[in-house]
């Protein structure tokens, strides 16, 4: 059989189970300690070797990105609502606060998502999904601005960083009185004077 063969023959049954296993188990073990859960817990309660975990997920961000992947269903769902809104103001709060939620699943999810975003580590697992989150919070602020919302200065990168920020705020077990302040904050940043008023 030749490499062009092998390349297109699907993976082994077993090859798919211990995938599959190994994420459910990841996602368990991120909501229940955190992103920086033992790796080799998850492999042992996944049934495999370390050596397994490691085949499909070479560093903790492949499997990270991996099992955010599998939860993006939840933040596409999310955007299509946006997307019926007519109101371009209210589609960024909306999707900034749908960011938030997303990037608060996990403890101590928003730093390795910052620090890919800050193109730290290009070579991160972690960037591509960075990267597509930015561009589409560009495309709300983008449209924002051209309805004279939102401050021309404002950029898709900066709103990412603010929403990494509530998250770890509201991951450390904040108030929603004083999430909502800081998102108060946060948006007389970013609005225009006249929007506030």
């Amino acid at each position: 059989m030749n490499a062009g063969e092998q390349r297109g023959r699907k993976p082994r049954a077993d090859v798919q189970r211990n995938r599959v296993a190994l994420l459910e188990t990841a996602q368990r073990h991120f909501l229940r300690h955190g992103v920086g859960t033992s790796l080799e817990a998850v492999a042992k309660e996944a049934g495999v070797g370390p050596a397994t975990l490691y085949r499909h997920f070479p560093t903790r961000e492949a499997l990270l990105a991996a099992v955010l992947q599998t939860r993006s269903e939840e933040l596409v769902a999310r955007q299509a609502d946006i997307e019926e809104l007519g109101d371009a103001a209210e589609a960024l709060e909306l999707w900034l606060r749908a960011m938030v939620e997303y990037f608060s699943a996990y403890s101590g999810l928003p730093e390795p998502l910052m620090t890919a975003a800050r193109a730290q580590e290009p070579d991160s697992p972690l960037t591509i999904p960075c990267d597509i989150l930015i561009t589409t919070t560009d495309q709300y602020v983008h449209a924002a601005q051209r309805a004279g919302h939102v401050r021309a200065s404002v950029r898709g990168y900066d709103l990412f960083l603010a929403a990494c920020s509530l998250a770890w705020i509201k991951g450390n077990d904040a108030e929603e009185d004083s999430l909502d302040r800081l998102r108060s904050l946060i948006a007389s940043g970013y609005l225009e004077r006249d929007t506030l008023a």
